[in-house]
This record gives structure tokens, C-alpha cells and sequence, in this order.
């Protein structure tokens, strides 16, 4: 399901896959019937009631299993509510979950955080299907909505916010109250991102990497750039590679020209494994300056993933034994 992070493909295909596909009565019926356990003895004060609920002008909300049903699916029916997959050794979540954090708290109201710890509530993370984290996911109505998958720029970010709330506007009455509270000012864009996005948007892909990377000589620890100029080299490669590229590379193994090509394709259509596997066996095949060639390319699409992704972690270990 996942296609390189902060690509407008990937999440797509990650919001194709949840309209319609995810049924949260799941976590409501497991939630409920937590409910309706005796609840044990806590001495003379009597027992443990339902598992607490934030306030309701809380931005952002930590969530369990046993809290989803009232702090996703019940919130959603009043306010947009952006649900967090993180995890603590999540180096991207740690660069993209302060920035959905601080745009809710702006917000005043319209859409909340619910931030989901994936080690401590794995189910919540089975049930939207995750394959990688950071993975966002717009619950509205009690349904989700949209969703991507990657640390995105804080310009896109404000983008897909605002293009949710447009859209919900008339369904969910937190969005309007907020609004009317004045609780809406948007905060000025960054306009080194949004020279970067807007390049990348009409398609000059030498613009746009020139804008990220003059981003990154000023601050080279900028992960969002960093994610965000892998994207776009990866996508000026893709849209240029030659779309015969897998039929040569099949009937002709030693033309490394249309291996490199193809596993671009590979990767940009979602079948990841498949371009990983490509170019793991041209390494196997290849020595000398064409391996090394072959190697970088395969390093480079690593780097379009989440590190923890379980076909980047099998694909290098895979890369490793063909090398040594």
C-alpha cells in the first residue's frame, strides 16, 4: 500500500485504500465491552469508571484503545479529528508530529490531534492498515476521510488541512465554531517551501530541487527537505524514465540503463518489492563501477521510505548478503 513518503501517489493510493475499506465499529464494540466489565474494587471511593475523556479545548489528545470510541469516532462527529501513528523511535514522527501539533493548537478548536503510541496500541495501527510510520489519518463523521504517509513539508501539510476543512465545513459544526471565534488565522507560509511546492506543482522538478537544497545549505538537519528533495528527484527520474524500460530490463538482464529505469517504475506504480528485488539481483550479477552504480540507485530509493519499513529492512539485509 505504501508508495515513497510525502508523495501525492502515495497518498492517494493510502486514502483509496481507507474510503470505504476501514470499519472502526471494531475498536467501538472492543471499547464498549470494556465498559461494560465489572470495574474492580477501588476501595471506599467505589470503582473505576469509564477510561477518562480529554477536554474538550484539548489540541491534542493522547489515545488508546479503550479512549478511540469517545475521542476519535464520537469527536469526529463535531470537529475533524487528524489521528497521529507514532511511535518513540520514529525519527520522522518526531519531525512531523510537533508541526500537526502546533497547527492544531492554532486551529482554536476546528480539528484536534489524537496521537496513537503503534508499540502500545498495535490494534488501532492494524485496523487502518499501517505499513509505516508517520501515517495520518483524517477521521470525520466517524469515518476516515483521507490520509498520507511520511514526514510532508509544513507547507503541503497546511495545504491538506485546509482542503479538509473547506470540505467539511458544512458537516461539522466545531469547524464553523472555530471560525467564528476567530480561531482560524492562518499563520504566514514558509516561502522557502512554498517556492519549493509550487515548482514541484508546475512540474520543474530542477526548480523545485534547487529551492530545497538552497533550504539545506542553511539548515542541513531540515528533515522535511531532506524527505522532500529525495521525493523530487525521485519523481523528475520517474516521469523521464523510458516507459519501455521493464520490458527491456526483462528480455535484456545486462542492460543496467533499463534496470535502473524500470525499478523507477516499479516504485513509482507501488510495487516496491519488485523494484527493490530488481536491483538487488543487478547487484548480483553486476561488479566494479556498474555494482557500485546499481547500489546508490537502490540506496537513493531506501531513502524515499520510512527507515522501519519492513521491505526497506528486508531489502537491505537482502543488499547486504549479495554485496558480501
Amino acid at each position: 500500500m505504501t508508495q515513497p513518503r510525502g508523495s501525492a501517489a502515495k497518498s492517494a493510493a493510502l486514502s483509496a485504500a481507507l474510503s470505504g475499506a476501514v470499519d472502526l465499529s471494531a475498536l467501538k464494540a472492543r471499547a464498549e465491552a470494556a465498559q461494560r466489565q465489572p470495574a474492580p474494587s477501588a476501595g471506599p471511593a467505589g470503582g473505576e469508571g469509564p477510561p477518562p475523556r480529554s477536554a474538550p479545548g484539548d489540541a491534542v489528545i493522547d489515545v488508546t484503545e479503550a479512549t478511540f470510541q469517545a475521542e476519535v469516532v464520537e469527536r469526529s462527529l463535531h470537529q475533524l479529528v487528524v489521528v497521529d501513528l507514532w511511535a518513540e523511535w520514529c525519527g520522522p514522527c518526531k519531525q512531523l508530529s510537533p508541526v500537526l501539533e502546533r497547527m492544531a493548537a492554532e486551529s482554536g478548536g476546528a480539528w484536534v490531534v489524537a496521537k496513537v503510541d503503534v508499540d502500545a496500541n498495535p490494534r488501532i495501527a492494524q485496523l487502518f492498515g499501517a505499513q509505516s510510520i508517520p501515517t495520518i489519518v483524517a477521521i470525520a463523521g466517524g469515518q476516515p476521510v483521507d490520509a498520507f504517509s511520511g514526514a510532508l513539508p509544513e507547507p503541503e501539510i497546511r495545504k491538506w488541512i485546509n482542503a479538509l476543512l473547506d470540505a467539511l465545513r458544512d458537516k461539522l459544526p466545531g469547524i464553523r465554531d472555530a471560525e467564528a471565534a476567530g480561531g482560524l488565522a492562518e499563520e504566514p507560509e514558509d516561502p522557502r517551501f512554498t517556492e519549493a511546492e509550487e515548482a514541484f506543482e508546475r512540474g520543474d522538478f530542477a526548480a523545485a530541487q534547487a529551492a530545497y537544497e538552497r533550504i539545506l545549505d542553511v539548515e542541513p538537519a531540515n528533515e522535511l527537505a531532506k524527505n522532500a528533495l529525495a521525493q523530487v528527484k525521485f519523481t523528475a527520474r520517474a516521469e523521464s524514465a523510458d516507459p519501455e524500460a521493464r520490458a527491456k530490463a526483462d528480455a535484456d538482464p545486462s542492460d543496467l540503463a533499463a534496470q535502473l529505469d524500470a525499478a523507477d517504475l516499479d516504485i513509482a506504480e507501488n510495487d516496491v518489492e519488485a523494484g527493490f528485488k530488481r536491483l538487488i539481483d543487478a547487484v548480483r550479477r553486476t561488479a566494479g563501477e556498474d555494482r557500485n552504480r546499481v547500489r546508490e540507485h537502490l540506496v537513493a530509493l531506501f531513502d524515499l521510505f520510512d527507515p522501519a519499513d519492513d521491505r526497506v529492512m528486508k531489502a537491505r539485509r537482502d543488499l547486504a548478503s549479495a554485496l558480501f
